[in-house]
Protein backbone atom coordinates (compact mmCIF):
# COMPACT_ATOMS: atom_id res chain seq x y z
CA UNK A 1 0.00 0.00 0.00
CA UNK A 2 2.66 2.55 0.91
CA UNK A 3 4.29 1.69 -2.60
CA UNK A 4 1.51 2.56 -4.19
CA UNK A 5 1.29 6.40 -2.41
CA UNK A 6 5.09 6.80 -2.85
CA UNK A 7 4.95 6.28 -6.79
CA UNK A 8 2.26 8.96 -7.67
CA UNK A 9 4.11 11.58 -5.17
CA UNK A 10 7.41 10.82 -6.84
CA UNK A 11 5.82 11.51 -10.10
CA UNK A 12 4.36 14.85 -9.08
CA UNK A 13 8.02 16.08 -7.26
CA UNK A 14 9.62 14.95 -10.74
CA UNK A 15 7.19 16.82 -12.66
CA UNK A 16 7.55 20.26 -10.60
CA UNK A 17 11.29 20.01 -10.60
CA UNK A 18 11.37 19.65 -14.74
CA UNK A 19 8.80 22.14 -15.01
CA UNK A 20 11.44 24.64 -12.55
CA UNK A 21 14.20 23.68 -14.27
CA UNK A 22 12.64 24.39 -17.65
CA UNK A 23 11.86 28.13 -17.01
CA UNK A 24 14.87 28.56 -15.11
CA UNK A 25 17.04 27.78 -18.65
CA UNK A 26 14.45 30.30 -20.28
CA UNK A 27 14.96 33.09 -17.66
CA UNK A 28 18.63 32.71 -18.12
CA UNK A 29 18.87 33.11 -21.84
CA UNK A 30 20.64 35.67 -22.68
CA UNK A 31 20.07 36.90 -26.15
CA UNK A 32 23.37 38.52 -27.93
CA UNK A 33 21.76 40.62 -29.95
CA UNK A 34 23.82 44.69 -29.67
CA UNK A 35 26.76 45.98 -30.16
CA UNK A 36 30.10 44.86 -28.25
CA UNK A 37 33.38 45.92 -27.49
CA UNK A 38 35.60 43.12 -27.95
CA UNK A 39 39.43 42.77 -26.68
CA UNK A 40 41.47 39.77 -28.38
CA UNK A 41 44.80 39.13 -26.94
CA UNK A 42 47.37 37.26 -28.99
CA UNK A 43 50.61 36.60 -28.29
CA UNK A 44 51.85 39.56 -30.41
CA UNK A 45 49.08 42.28 -29.12
CA UNK A 46 45.90 43.36 -28.10
CA UNK A 47 43.12 43.94 -30.70
CA UNK A 48 40.36 46.27 -29.60
CA UNK A 49 37.01 45.26 -32.78
CA UNK A 50 33.57 45.86 -32.99
CA UNK A 51 31.17 43.43 -32.97
CA UNK A 52 27.37 43.70 -33.93
CA UNK A 53 25.59 40.74 -33.12
CA UNK A 54 21.98 39.49 -34.48
CA UNK A 55 20.62 36.35 -32.83
CA UNK A 56 17.15 35.10 -33.64
CA UNK A 57 16.66 31.47 -32.00
CA UNK A 58 20.08 29.74 -31.77
CA UNK A 59 20.92 31.32 -35.12
CA UNK A 60 23.50 34.41 -34.92
CA UNK A 61 25.11 36.81 -37.54
CA UNK A 62 26.53 40.08 -37.70
CA UNK A 63 29.28 42.50 -38.60
CA UNK A 64 33.09 41.99 -36.92
CA UNK A 65 34.75 45.28 -37.49
CA UNK A 66 38.63 46.21 -37.27
CA UNK A 67 40.98 48.75 -37.68
CA UNK A 68 43.12 45.91 -39.96
CA UNK A 69 40.31 43.97 -41.61
CA UNK A 70 37.79 46.22 -41.95
CA UNK A 71 34.21 44.87 -41.58
CA UNK A 72 33.69 41.66 -42.46
CA UNK A 73 30.27 39.67 -42.35
CA UNK A 74 29.75 36.65 -39.88
CA UNK A 75 27.43 33.59 -39.01
CA UNK A 76 27.69 31.37 -36.05
CA UNK A 77 25.10 29.44 -33.39
CA UNK A 78 24.48 29.96 -29.79
CA UNK A 79 23.77 26.70 -27.50
CA UNK A 80 22.68 27.34 -23.74
CA UNK A 81 25.32 29.27 -22.61
CA UNK A 82 27.69 29.06 -25.38
CA UNK A 83 28.12 30.62 -28.93
CA UNK A 84 30.68 30.39 -31.45
CA UNK A 85 31.02 32.22 -35.03
CA UNK A 86 33.53 32.32 -37.64
CA UNK A 87 34.59 35.42 -39.42
CA UNK A 88 36.21 34.74 -43.41
CA UNK A 89 39.13 37.33 -43.73
CA UNK A 90 40.19 38.83 -47.61
CA UNK A 91 43.19 37.02 -47.16
CA UNK A 92 41.43 33.56 -47.32
CA UNK A 93 42.18 32.82 -42.87
CA UNK A 94 39.24 31.41 -40.93
CA UNK A 95 38.99 33.19 -37.64
CA UNK A 96 36.62 31.21 -35.48
CA UNK A 97 35.25 32.79 -31.92
CA UNK A 98 34.25 29.85 -29.42
CA UNK A 99 32.82 31.64 -26.37
CA UNK A 100 30.84 31.25 -23.34
CA UNK A 101 28.12 34.01 -22.24
CA UNK A 102 29.62 34.95 -18.73
CA UNK A 103 26.42 37.78 -17.57
CA UNK A 104 23.61 39.74 -20.15
CA UNK A 105 26.69 42.16 -21.00
CA UNK A 106 29.63 40.25 -21.05
CA UNK A 107 31.55 37.16 -23.05
CA UNK A 108 34.67 35.48 -23.14
CA UNK A 109 36.27 32.69 -24.86
CA UNK A 110 39.26 32.20 -27.24
CA UNK A 111 40.14 32.54 -30.92
CA UNK A 112 41.84 29.89 -33.72
CA UNK A 113 43.25 31.35 -36.86
CA UNK A 114 42.29 28.88 -38.58
CA UNK A 115 45.14 26.48 -37.66
CA UNK A 116 48.06 28.85 -37.21
CA UNK A 117 47.53 30.11 -33.96
CA UNK A 118 45.00 31.14 -31.36
CA UNK A 119 44.14 34.18 -28.65
CA UNK A 120 41.73 34.67 -26.18
CA UNK A 121 39.07 37.65 -26.06
CA UNK A 122 36.77 38.90 -23.99
CA UNK A 123 33.66 41.29 -24.68
CA UNK A 124 31.47 43.85 -23.18
CA UNK A 125 28.17 45.11 -24.92
CA UNK A 126 28.25 48.60 -25.46
CA UNK A 127 25.44 50.62 -23.40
Amino acid sequence: MRTLLLLPTTAVVWAVSSITSQSDALRTATDLTGNWNYKVVTENGTGTPTVTMRQKGDSLSGTYESARMGALPFKGTVKGKTFTFAVSTSGGATLTFNGTIVSDDAVNGEVDFGGQGGATFSGERKK
